[in-house]
């Protein structure tokens, strides 16, 4: 509840095993599942907990429904802003989410509140609509805006370093991302976009 020390935001992730309480150095290990096939409905995040970085899988399932009002649930993210992101796939990617049930988890029961998580969530629901998958090894950084519009993020370099220590490939990311970090050789192949439309031309 206080911290007079350091920074109130700093995240520690501690673990009880026989031994007692005892660090988890890697906590994105907790977050991240260990499957190796592609899945649908699910995408990879980068989020920032104080000055951790940590990447979770985020999973989506889009169901007909058979109820007047489809059904918004969120677990990890809240739902209004999941409600929200359902909003601007539907109006800029021609989703029909408003005749759907719409399932929202973060793994490992993390919750997650940084925008910079909207994009990964966006390719989650899309991916569980069209029922297409996308490449296991990648992660998605990047915020939504109401225009559709693909926002950059706060520390990237941080964010794109603990991608490639954890042996992702790829890091789809804002097309306005400065050009410093876009010409970095970060060991990860970025694939920028400015629209999140663009990300049914990435399942291709």
């Amino acid at each position: 509840m206080k911290n007079r020390f350091g920074s109130t935001r700093e995240l520690g992730v501690f673990e009880m095993d026989g031994e007692g309480l005892r660090e988890v150095t890697n906590p994105s290990s907790l977050f991240l599942s260990e499957r190796k096939t592609p899945v649908e409905g699910t995408s990879i995040a980068a989020s920032l907990e104080g000055s951790r970085p940590i990447l979770v899988e985020l999973q989506a399932l889009v169901a007909k429904s058979g109820l007047a009002v489809p059904r918004r649930t969120s677990v990890g993210m809240d739902t209004q802003r999941i409600s929200l992101l359902a909003a601007i796939l539907e109006r800029h990617m021609g989703l029909t989410l408003a005749q759907m049930d719409l399932f929202f988890n973060v793994a490992g029961g993390l919750r997650l509140s940084e925008p910079a998580c909207d994009l990964a969530a966006a390719a989650a629901i899309f991916s569980s609509y069209e029922e297409k998958a996308f490449p296991s090894d990648w992660v998605f950084m990047g915020e939504l805006a109401l225009t559709g519009e693909v926002r950059r993020v706060s520390q990237m370099d941080v964010r794109l370093l603990e991608a490639k220590k954890l042996g992702f490939k790829t890091a789809v990311i804002s097309a306005n991302t400065p050009k410093p970090i876009m010409e970095r050789d970060w060991g990860l192949k970025l694939k920028s976009i400015s629209k999140v439309r663009e990300l049914s031309d990435l399942l291709k």
